[in-house]
């Protein structure tokens, strides 16, 4: 198969990254497919794919014409089989665990087409270690698109020792065609490259807070201010999620056996409390409904 094969991709998972995954794939040409088990799940995704749309066409981004395009190459699908049984290329986004993402892909070993590709969009979890579950490991890639997509313009393809130079090339020009700047990493390793500076300087943020050198508030400030990251560790926590953070670390410990890489204690603590940042209008800060609306 060659990149201009591809006419068909099924994003599997409609929650924060997966939807807007979708919404790329369509603008970029691609007749769309968003996979979920819950109806629910859908009809906020398509409420909130229509909302950022709308902004959009109202600041010039696109045409009208452009976003009726777009959604007219977009369908949400229940049941996993007919998603994807006429997938060119298949993206999985659901949660970042790794015994259900291999659940994922073993069904989708069972009904998707020969030559589809299975691409993950884990941001830590290597393709290899899902690669084993399909008869087609040579058609296993990483695509780590950052939060939120539609926004951020950066994708690591990441290829296993399994992954051929075909799938890896097909990943890029995917990639490209969804207006998205993808970065080729040829070894694969737990975190990737982002997620890995990203990490090592969240530990140390979370280091200084705990050991009381200063309050979280004060080390985004500094972050932002004297580093000029646009948000602090802290602040980037809320926005990815909490939970998400501890499901990292963990798949992270799992891996390395490293107790350093073990979740933070605040953090566990947190996610217990059902603390999970924005998306619960807590975690470090508060967040009012109409601020985590707009952001």
């Amino acid at each position: 198969m060659q990149s201009n094969d591809v006419k068909r991709i099924t994003v599997i998972g409609s929650g924060q990254m997966g939807h807007q995954i979708a919404m790329l794939s369509a603008l970029g040409g691609y007749e769309t497919i968003i996979q979920d088990v819950r109806e629910s799940a859908l009809k906020d995704a398509a409420s909130k794919l229509e909302d950022i749309m709308s902004k959009w066409v109202t600041k010039g981004k696109i045409s009208d014409s452009q976003k009726a395009a777009a959604f007219a190459r977009l369908q949400f699908y229940l049941d996993l089989e007919d998603a994807v049984k006429d997938a060119d290329l298949i993206i999985e986004a659901v949660t970042e665990k790794l015994d259900v993402k291999k659940e994922v892909f073993a069904k989708l070993e069972q009904f998707a087409p020969r030559h589809t590709i299975f691409a993950t969009n884990s941001s830590t979890i290597v393709n290899s270690l899902l690669a084993h579950v399909t008869s087609r490991p040579d058609k296993v890639v990483n695509m780590h698109f950052f939060f939120p997509p539609l926004v951020m313009d950066c994708v690591e393809v990441v290829r296993s020792e399994y992954t051929s130079e075909e799938t890896t090339q097909i990943a890029m020009d995917v990639c490209q065609k969804m207006n998205r700047t993808a970065i080729r990493l040829e070894k694969e390793i737990s975190g990737f490259v982002a997620n890995r500076i990203l990490g090592a300087l969240q530990k140390e943020a979370v280091y200084l807070y705990e050991q009381g050198i200063a309050d979280y508030k004060d080390i985004d400030i500094i972050c932002r201010k004297a580093l000029a990251h646009p948000i602090g560790p802290f602040e980037l926590m809320d926005l990815s999620g909490l939970d998400v953070a501890k499901f990292v670390m963990e798949q992270r410990y799992q891996e390395t056996g490293n107790p350093e890489d073990k979740p933070f204690d605040c953090v566990v603590e947190k996610v217990k409390k059902g603390e999970l940042g924005r998306k619960t209008g807590k975690g470090w800060y508060e967040y009012s409904p109409e601020k985590v609306k707009n952001n």
